[in-house]
């Protein structure tokens, strides 16, 4: 027999091998056996729970996805070229990452292709302008055959074109197109001037016609394209992380507010408004709802809607004609991925809750930058029944973060393992991170949750003193 059908024969063993291994090993709390790096991966996370580097990066990366077997499919961030996805498998089950393999015979056509997800036997994902998806199968870690492809947008890249997915019980998927723009600015209101104050809004807003909103497609018809979808909802300027709980049968999307209210509006909003205004918003989306995209935005502070001032807002005038948020988040903290935790691995309070992947924010300056960690918010029923903790932090490495580019790792991606695990992933080198819990599940409480609300004092977490908190 020859060295290549002995090879052949060997790795085809150990597959399956590991595969019934892995089965047996991800199902089933009780046969849990992995632990987490001594110093966590470099986070900080409630106690009881510990964190373990699945790969130490893939690449620039977006949205993860893990198949019920344990393997981990990334999308990444790439421009130009082919094979824009990477898959991981752990053979030896010891939580990390063994085999690493790029993939993808579609061209990458922008470098805010972001999602990856797995529905029904399915791997879907998405460059910036069109949505594929391969069949997976029990075995092979690389889908066999080609792409398919299921919707394609048919209009130019242009900003925010991230095209985020969700499922829900009825063949239904629902898909993102987000407005490129803060306020649908009409920039012939300010002819021959490099200055953005006082510039007005479209009236009415032409891009609401094919953007600024979330549209629904029947997720097994092929070739589709925005005229093959309704529109679900509108208003909505740039949601990247989207997903439908089953629970609640209803859509979640978490939405990316407007900037530069100074800039457009000195006279209205001083710097330090800027910089805390408006709210990124939580949104539990009904069909029909308009959350007021350009028209308004949500100030978190006064828990209401407000004027836009390129339509005439002035920091007082308020409206209650539109959708609102279940909840306001920080500012400009760039909320990138949303997760409802299902899994019975983690303590009962976070049973139904939602984790957030912060991504940080680019333009609070002169205020130091915010965001980049993981958060978590507690739900009774349909409803937050808490404030946004933190639950994951030490992606900065840093204390005060002038810039973006001071961010060491910037979160990006959430996934739910079989087991109920929790993995991370970030954009700047596709580092991957498995969260576990090995404490006490009955006794779990304010005692571990301590070391977070320290967190929350973080010059990248807390809300910057109007005076005092100014780098210049």
């Amino acid at each position: 027999m020859s060295r290549k059908i002995i090879l052949f024969f060997f790795t085809f063993f150990i597959i399956c091998c590991s595969s019934d291994k892995r089965e047996k090993n991800y199902n089933t709390i009780d046969s849990y056996t992995i632990s987490g790096d001594k110093d966590n991966g470099g986070l900080i996370l409630p106690g009881g729970f510990e964190g373990l580097v699945v790969t130490e990066g893939v690449g620039p990366s977006r949205h993860l996805a893990v198949n019920k077997n344990g393997d981990i499919y990334v999308k990444l961030r790439t421009a130009t070229g082919r094979n824009g996805n990477v898959a991981l498998r752990d053979t030896d089950m010891d939580g990390k990452a063994d085999i690493i393999e790029r993939f993808g015979d579609y061209p990458n056509d922008g470098k805010f292709g972001t999602e990856m997800k797995i529905n029904e036997g399915y791997l879907y994902y998405s460059s910036e302008l069109v949505i594929y998806r391969q069949k997976l199968d029990e075995i092979n870690l690389i889908p066999d055959g080609k792409p398919e492809v299921v919707i394609v947008d048919p209009y130019p890249i242009r900003w925010h074109n991230a095209k985020s997915l969700a499922f829900d019980e009825d063949d239904n998927i629902y898909v993102t197109f987000s407005a490129p723009t803060n306020a649908c600015e009409d920039w012939d209101t300010k002819p021959n001037t490099y200055s953005t104050k006082d510039v007005k809004g479209e009236f009415p807003c032409e891009q609401l016609d094919i953007l600024g909103g979330i549209w629904k497609f029947n997720k097994n018809e092929l070739g589709q394209t925005i005229e093959d979808g309704e529109r679900y909802a509108t208003g909505i300027r740039s949601v990247v992380g989207l997903t439908w709980n089953k629970k609640l049968n209803s859509l979640f999307g978490v939405n990316h507010g407007r900037d530069f209210l100074h800039s457009h509006a000195p006279q209205f909003y001083s710097e330090w408004d800027n910089t805390v205004l408006p709210a990124e918003e939580f949104m539990m989306i009904k069909e029909g709802d308009d959350y007021g995209w350009p028209f308004t935005y949500y100030d978190h502070f006064k828990m209401k809607r407000m004027v836009a001032p390129e339509y005439g807002g002035d920091n007082k005038k308020f409206t209650d004609k539109y959708s609102e948020p279940i909840m306001g988040l920080p500012a400009h903290w760039a909320p990138n991925d949303l997760l409802f935790y299902t899994g019975n691995q983690f303590p009962e309070r976070y049973k139904d809750g939602a984790f957030i992947a912060f991504h940080g924010s680019t333009n609070r300056v002169p205020y130091p930058q915010a965001g980049y960690v993981v958060g978590f918010i507690p739900f009774d029923g349909s409803k937050p029944s808490g404030p946004l903790e933190i639950f994951a932090d030490g992606f900065p490495r840093r204390e005060v973060l002038v810039d973006m580019e001071d961010a060491k790792y910037r979160p990006m991606g959430l996934a739910q393992g079989p087991d109920g695990s929790l993995y991370i992933s970030e954009s700047k080198k596709g580092k991957i991170w498995r969260i576990i819990f090995t404490g006490d599940r009955d006794t779990f409480g304010s005692e571990e949750l301590d070391n977070m609300i320290k967190r929350e004092e973080r010059s990248y977490t807390k809300l910057p003193d109007e005076i005092n908190d100014r780098i210049e």
